[in-house]
């Protein structure tokens, strides 16, 4: 990628150097991609490095392995929306686990999408409810995308598609009532809303939230980069908090 001019949603800001800073951002056809900010840190561009904006990024690099410099527009600022305890962790873990866990400069353009529709809701639902299915959904792409995807449209021993409340932790797939009767303490809740069209209640919310953290965490977030999973225990803490 020697240069590339793109409106691309900053997912993370690392210092690196006396003034500048490597920033990941999520792009609509090139994914991820990571650029050296010069000046990162001065006055006038804090402001437009927030994870969660939008800006139109240029990157140049001499040679397809060198580490682009980027130049950054601000298209959209989401800064006003650091003051709400609420939609600032939201946006903290959605933006940094997009930016951990995908790799570099492969294309995903419907985490693309998903990802700007969930930033958007964020800050601009009535209600907390109203993002928080969004955010599940997101985690779920996220995993699908990824070569993790959960089988949740029929039962992983009968086959059948009915009465599917349950998914096994082993094989990420779906479990009817009937069959994880016996067992069902070591399974993990499977809420309706993931498999039709339904209002989902806030227990089934977090019944969502329990599911996709388990895989998340399973697949990415066992090694160093257990810090990540603290920003969404902050944001899922800050959700029950609301609810109660």
């Amino acid at each position: 990628m020697p240069s590339l001019r793109t409106s691309a949603i900053i997912c993370s800001v690392k210092s690196h150097g006396e003034h500048g800073a490597v920033v990941r951002s999520l792009t609509p056809e090139n994914g991820l991609v990571s650029g050296y900010v010069r000046g990162a840190r001065s006055r006038m561009m804090r402001p437009i490095l927030i994870p969660s904006n939008i800006v139109q990024a240029d990157y140049r690099a001499r040679t397809e392995d060198q580490l682009a410099s980027m130049t950054a527009e601000l298209e959209l600022s989401r800064g006003p929306f650091l003051g709400e305890p609420l939609a600032s962790a939201a946006l903290d873990w959605v933006t940094a686990l997009t930016a951990a866990v995908l790799p570099e400069e492969q294309s995903y353009p419907p985490l693309h999408s998903a990802l700007s529709a969930l930033l958007e809701a964020i800050c601009s639902a009535p209600s907390a409810k109203g993002w928080a299915v969004a955010l599940v959904r997101y985690e779920l792409l996220l995993l699908s995308e990824l070569g993790f995807g959960l089988a949740l449209d029929r039962c992983a021993v009968t086959g059948l598609e009915e009465d599917l409340v349950y998914v096994s932790p082993k094989s990420a797939k779906a479990v009817s009532a009937a069959v994880g009767a016996l067992y069902k303490e070591r399974l993990l809740p499977l809420p309706a809303f993931l498999k039709e069209q339904v209002t989902p209640e806030w227990h089934d919310i977090f019944d969502g939230l329990r599911l996709t953290g388990f895989f998340l965490k399973r697949h990415f977030f066992e090694d160093h980069r257990r810090d990540v999973m603290a920003t969404r225990s902050v944001l899922v803490d800050r959700l029950k908090r609301v609810v109660a």
